[in-house]
């Protein structure tokens, strides 16, 4: 039986590695992002695969009701929805203007909850969504303002969703890294913040996008039947300790 799953920023990152996992796995994917040339580099990556790439503006509705739409047509009803797509910056408050923390709310919270609502509406007799939170969101990390209250709400989404939708098969999970390996980032560049959050994670290293994608798949599983409203933690203990000071 064929198994449909969408990936929302599933052309780089950790939404490649999620793509990368449910390929393996034996899904269908459908990756959706708004980075064009990312998008391109990643279809010819997975040339042959059962993978479709759609370039879609998350927080456009019409636009992401159009990929959906594309994405059933070719490998049917959607199984699974994994939302990736997400943006962070590193900020105190003062600096953080309210046209930033728009729009990371709108990219991070409201687009998982867009890409929520278009799955649920092409979904197959069960679904399971997990969506990206951070260990940014479980608890407060200086320069984290606006990225940490988008990720905060997107688990108390999750936990609405689940408790609303599992008596309709759906269950609907989080994952929450910690500092994640990615040479792309603009966080990764700078080695004094990064050195600090090390310096608090009892692993004393970064998570791979890899175990990010293990953890989706998990979760994304049978055996995972009866696991919803969860957020499991994947951060190398980082969340027992975190960053109490931006100094």
């Amino acid at each position: 039986m064929n198994r449909m799953a969408v990936v929302t920023g599933g052309a780089a990152g950790v939404g490649r590695a999620v793509l990368e996992r449910l390929l393996d796995d034996g899904w269908s994917v459908a990756a959706i992002d708004a980075d064009r040339e990312a998008l391109a580099e990643a279809e010819d990556l997975f040339n042959g695969e059962e993978a479709v790439f759609l370039a879609t503006d998350v927080t456009d509705e019409d636009e992401l009701a159009d990929a959906f739409d594309a994405a059933v047509n070719v490998f049917g009803p959607v199984s699974a929805l994994v939302n990736c797509a997400g943006l962070r910056r590193e900020l105190s408050v003062e600096q953080t203007s309210a046209e930033l923390f728009r729009e990371i709310l709108e990219i991070n919270l409201v687009g998982s909850f867009i890409a929520a609502q278009a799955a649920l509406e092409r979904m197959d007799d069960t679904l399971a969504i997990v969506n990206l939170s951070s260990v940014s969101g479980l608890r407060a990390n200086a320069g984290a303002m606006a990225y940490g209250a988008s990720k905060a709400g997107v688990k108390m989404m999750t936990e609405v969703m689940a408790v609303e939708l599992a008596g309709r098969g759906v269950r609907v999970n989080c994952v929450a890294p910690g500092i994640v390996e990615d040479p792309a980032s603009s966080f990764d560049a700078d080695i004094e913040r990064r050195r600090r959050w090390l310096a608090q994670t009892p692993q004393r290293r970064c998570v791979g996008p890899g175990e990010i994608a293990a953890a989706v798949a998990y979760l994304l599983s049978s055996e995972a039947g009866s696991v919803t409203g969860h957020t499991l933690v994947v951060d190398g203990g980082f969340s027992v300790s975190g960053v109490s000071r931006g100094d």
